[in-house]
């Protein structure tokens, strides 16, 4: 794992409450499956001073969500202090991923570019004769159960100021990810 002092923080959970009265407390996951959550180790707290660390001892699946302990607190009134706390962890500590695999943190900021199909006249208005024409950044990813979907917003440069909701189909929708050059490439109609 990084040294936090140098690594980038990534938010993987938050508390939400509280889980019985032996310093148990609720965990809403950000990761897929929820349960890789307490695979990670080296977590942080996000306070608004700053960070701490913070270790769960135990940790299980409960209902829809995650309980977890807190080492070394054992009543509900010391947990109750973290709840609404997110919990993070060095970015450089989550596993490698296949080639053309992403997490959804690498996607968000990144230009989104689209080369304007026949049909629609909006390229050849903006003098880019059917060329690519930026449709803004990344903002962030909405999980829908059939896809994801990138949230683009507008940026300097881009089109119009229009945001758009665009599916992560990588190999259909999504042509192409370059994380070095920040940018993402999309085929997709540009609307009237």
């Amino acid at each position: 794992m990084g040294d936090l002092a140098t690594s980038e923080l990534l938010v993987v959970g938050k508390i939400t409450g509280c889980y019985g009265i032996k310093g148990w407390v609720k965990i809403h996951s950000f990761t897929d499956p929820q349960e890789n959550f307490l695979n990670y180790g080296g977590w942080v707290l996000r306070r608004r001073g700053g960070t701490e660390p913070i270790e769960f001892d135990a940790g299980k699946r409960q209902g829809k969500g995650l309980v977890a302990h807190i080492r070394g607190v054992d009543d509900r009134t010391a947990a109750e202090s973290f709840r609404g706390l997110e919990v993070a962890v060095a970015a450089d500590s989550l596993p490698a991923l296949e080639e053309g695999d992403f997490y959804w943190h690498q996607l968000e900021g990144l230009e989104v570019w689209c080369t304007a199909k026949e049909g629609t006249n909006k390229g050849a208005e903006e003098g880019t004769d059917g060329g690519e024409v930026l449709l803004g950044r990344v903002d962030y990813l909405i999980e829908t159960g059939a896809n994801d979907v990138l949230v683009v917003k507008a940026s300097d440069g881009s089109i119009d100021d229009r945001e758009r909701l665009i599916p992560y189909l990588p190999g259909d929708v999504v042509t192409r990810v370059d994380l070095e050059a920040g940018r993402l490439e999309v085929d997709w109609f540009l609307e009237e």
